[in-house]
């Protein structure tokens, strides 16, 4: 097999969350282009997902759920579902994210709670009924979470969502320290400034925007493709020895 077909994943399947737009979609797509079959998860209609999942020539399922409400048993059943559909799950992508910007002082418990829900506790607990699959067909299988340069760093108003994304670097670090002898790798991808709908309000903000792009050495937002490659690589083969790695996809943000 030459080095090329290491990144394929024909005959895979991958469940991706938040994956009706933004990041969860350029996720998605770019493992359909790659030969994966695409489970996408949201609590918004994931149709245009669908349908450019679908003209890559792939198998394509559609999950509604609301992640406020992840538990053990919900996590069992999505994987369940997808298993049932699509016939196996080999890729588990936890994108599914929100954002709630306030100063920490006057934070409420509503923005705190919802933001640790999606972001990390629902992470956990797919991760967690993925893995369990994957030990019981012995296939072994590939875990993704979008983690964030926030992982890194403390933000400005964004006291639970700085707290999630340092949350998923650790746990993606610790679930690959107990799970790489099983045959499944966990690793991470910290994006920057994407244009998507979280980052919005920033974009918007002509000063702040302004600020982004200066200190950005690519001088650019990052655009949902740009993370295709990361995403592809992590769910190939080609990443069979990365364990634990939290991969920037920032324009060069975290070296700056």
């Amino acid at each position: 097999m030459g080095v090329l077909d290491g990144f394929r994943l024909d005959g895979k399947v991958a469940l991706v969350t938040g994956a009706a737009r933004g990041l969860g979609q350029g996720l998605a797509l770019g493992l359909a282009e790659a030969g994966a079959d695409i489970a996408a998860l949201d609590i918004l209609p994931v149709d245009e997902t669908g349908d450019l999942v679908r003209n890559e020539g792939r198998n394509f399922h559609a999950m509604n759920v609301d992640l406020l409400e992840a538990d053990t048993k919900l996590a069992a059943d999505i994987v369940a579902e997808c298993v049932s559909e699509l016939g196996r799950l080999d890729i588990l992508v936890n994108n599914a994210g929100i954002i709630r910007r306030g100063p920490a002082i006057d934070f409420g418990e509503e923005d705190w709670e919802s933001v640790i829900k999606i972001n990390l506790s629902a992470a956990f607990y797919l991760s967690q009924a993925a893995a369990r699959h994957f030990v019981e067909t012995e296939r072994g299988g590939k875990i993704i979470n979008t983690a964030s340069v926030l992982s890194y760093e403390g933000g400005i108003i964004v006291p639970s969502y700085s707290a999630s994304k340092a949350g998923i670097a650790n746990l993606t670090r610790a679930l690959a320290n107990e799970w790489a002898s099983l045959g499944i790798n966990v690793n991470a991808i910290a994006p920057s400034y994407f244009t998507t709908e979280l980052t919005s309000a920033l974009r918007e903000d002509a000063e702040r925007s302004e600020a982004l792009l200066a200190r950005l050495p690519a001088g650019r937002f990052g655009e949902p493709e740009d993370l295709k490659g990361a995403a592809v690589f992590l769910a190939s083969d080609a990443a069979d020895y990365v364990h634990g790695t939290i991969l920037p996809v920032d324009g060069g943000w975290l070296g700056r």
